[in-house]
């Protein structure tokens, strides 16, 4: 683990140094040291690369970091709770929830009494709302499993998908609509230290209640309902506050960032082949790799085309359809 949190520094240094205006690795650390601690006391850099470091990339960097680690350890979370390997936090529709507060916010105005903060509460609200229409038609036929859970949020998911689409396709704005179309691809381009902190709240107590609360619980509910009820859980209730958390991280993230596909189902697995199968160390080891994968899927994003940005979620789709490929196959051998 101590060799992540090296390879996650590192990359956080390269991830602010890199862009259409260098900046020197050793510049990045004096700037970010004399802004949080006042050492060097001394300036030597200049003040465009003080405000290209600490204004623009490091609230984005720091975004990106959070926002991966965020969408890691809720893949981890609903992998677990649905017994789905290929669960990620698209699967219960909050994806699709935040992408039509999204759009209703762009096209058409909705939230705008919250001022500068409309998109990301409009996004968030319909992401918290398509949580809360999966858990009452996933509990309306009794108690809550995993294939009810799965089977609601694929079709809250869909409906919500197309209701995005209805009002791309209703509002008379071709701005709006290529403005709806990229942040449904994710981009980091907006972050600021609002946001990143955020997003940086949220992330770290998702992970943080997981980690002592919920790691000898999801090994049983990943085991079997049998299994948890044995050891004393209630899969029911637990599912229930797992969906609450996972909704509250991924509201938050997507709100910020928009919808970043991938990641949260292929990290999960990439840790565990580090780690195995115990999530008291999936879980740490999943948000260390989604921080890292995103800020250099997100540097890529930004450099690749200068001075265009492509949407973040082209990379991650880049990366993790191969990869989803290489897991079917891998689990079609395993059953041959």
């Amino acid at each position: 683990m101590s060799s992540l949190w090296s390879v996650l520094v590192a990359t956080v240094v390269a991830g602010v140094a890199i862009g259409a205006v260098p900046v020197a690795p050793a510049t990045v650390a004096a700037i970010v040291g004399h802004e949080l601690l006042g050492v060097p006391a001394e300036v030597t850099w200049s003040a465009s690369e003080a405000s290209i470091v600490w204004q623009v990339r490091v609230p984005r960097v720091l975004l990106a970091t959070m926002v991966g680690a965020g969408l890691a350890v809720s893949g981890v979370a609903l992998q677990a709770m649905v017994r789905n390997v290929l669960a990620d936090p698209y699967l219960l529709g909050v994806t699709s929830g935040a992408s039509t507060g999204a759009a209703a916010a762009i096209l058409f105005g909705f939230g705008s009494s919250l001022g500068a903060n409309a998109l990301a509460g409009s996004a968030f609200l319909g992401a918290m709302g398509a949580s809360v229409a999966v858990f009452l038609i996933a509990r309306a036929a009794g108690r809550v499993t995993s294939v009810r859970l799965l089977l609601a949020g694929v079709a809250v998911g869909y409906a919500l998908y197309a209701a995005t689409s209805f009002l791309i396709f209703a509002a008379n704005s071709a701005e709006g609509s290529r403005s709806v179309l990229f942040w449904l691809l994710g981009s980091l381009s907006l972050a600021r230290w609002s946001s990143a902190l955020t997003v940086t709240v949220v992330t770290v107590v998702a992970t943080v209640v997981l980690l002592a609360a919920a790691g000898a619980k999801l090994d049983a509910l990943a085991i079997g309902d049998e299994t948890a009820l044995t050891l004393g859980t209630s899969p029911t209730r637990f599912r229930a506050q797992l969906l609450v958390l996972v909704s509250l991280c991924v509201g938050t993230v997507v709100a910020a960032a928009g919808g970043i596909g991938f990641v949260g189902l292929v990290i999960p697995h990439v840790a565990r082949r580090f780690v195995g199968a115990a999530h008291a160390r999936v879980v740490p080891a999943a948000a260390l790799i989604g921080a890292i994968f995103l800020v250099w899927a997100d540097v890529a994003a930004r450099t690749l085309l200068q001075p265009r940005e492509l949407p973040i979620g082209i990379i991650t789709a880049l990366v993790g359809a191969p990869f989803l490929l290489l897991l079917v196959r891998r689990f079609h051998a395993a059953a041959d």
